[in-house]
């Protein structure tokens, strides 16, 4: 009786361990849609992308629901391979259900646009003079000369279009309010083209000179100005 005790006991173990380890086997397939992020790949850095690109492509994956639950846009990634551009044009590249990257034991069904469409520029740089951006205007009775930078030019990459038909950068604002005097300043050159970016310098010196107007009345300085400021006339 005892042996058959044990056999009992022995035997609804085992029915306990195979149950829970075929459980996941036993679920049902389900099928949920997801936001996977796009990656771009193998592009040369003698080219770049010049039209938006989606962040994001829906992709509709097949699995167990304890599966998909660990399928989030951390888990999940579309990479864009473009190492076959070698030159510039409208390119078209079909996204393949076999190239996502999901968790394991999960099918990916489709993917919705299973086709993206992009323009490819080559880059190119290109040296170009350096504007100052003079923001606003000193007091009454003051003339501002004409700036001098150094550097006063600077080296630009970008798509070739847009390069070709730049013909200069500019630095950050430089506020001009209440200057009564010839001021030195370093400030960043930008570039005003979002795909054009400056390589070199990354900012310049800018001498911006700053002089009384020449007259019968010239301005008095500004410390002068604020001492007499309550005083009368006899």
């Amino acid at each position: 009786m005892k042996s058959l005790a044990l056999k009992l006991i022995a035997l609804v173990l085992a029915l306990v361990v195979w149950f829970v380890v075929s459980a996941p086997r036993r679920e049902r397939a389900i099928e949920r849609r997801f936001a996977a992020p796009v990656s771009i790949v193998g592009l040369s850095r003698e080219f770049l992308i010049t039209t938006p690109m989606p962040e994001t492509v829906s992709v509709r994956l097949r699995g167990r629901a304890s599966d998909l639950h660990s399928a989030s846009s951390q888990t999940l990634d579309v990479p864009v391979d473009v190492g076959f551009i070698r030159q510039g044009g409208d390119v078209t590249v079909t996204l393949r259900p076999q190239a996502v990257h999901t968790p394991p034991d999960i099918e990916v069904v489709a993917i919705d646009p299973n086709r993206l469409q992009f323009h490819v520029e080559p880059l190119r740089q290109r040296l170009l003079p350096i504007r100052p951006l003079l923001d606003g205007h000193p007091p009454p009775g003051y003339l501002v000369g004409d700036p001098t930078l150094d550097p006063d030019r600077a080296l630009v990459s970008g798509p070739a279009s847009q390069i070709r038909v730049m013909s200069e950068v500019s630095t950050e604002r430089i506020n001009m309010t209440q200057r009564t005097a010839t001021f030195v300043q370093n400030v960043a050159v930008v570039s005003d083209s979002p795909l054009a970016r400056v390589l070199a310098p990354s900012t310049t010196q800018v001498t911006v000179p700053v002089l009384a107007e020449v007259g019968p009345n010239p301005p008095e300085p500004a410390e002068k100005a604020k001492k007499g400021g309550g005083a009368q006339k006899p």
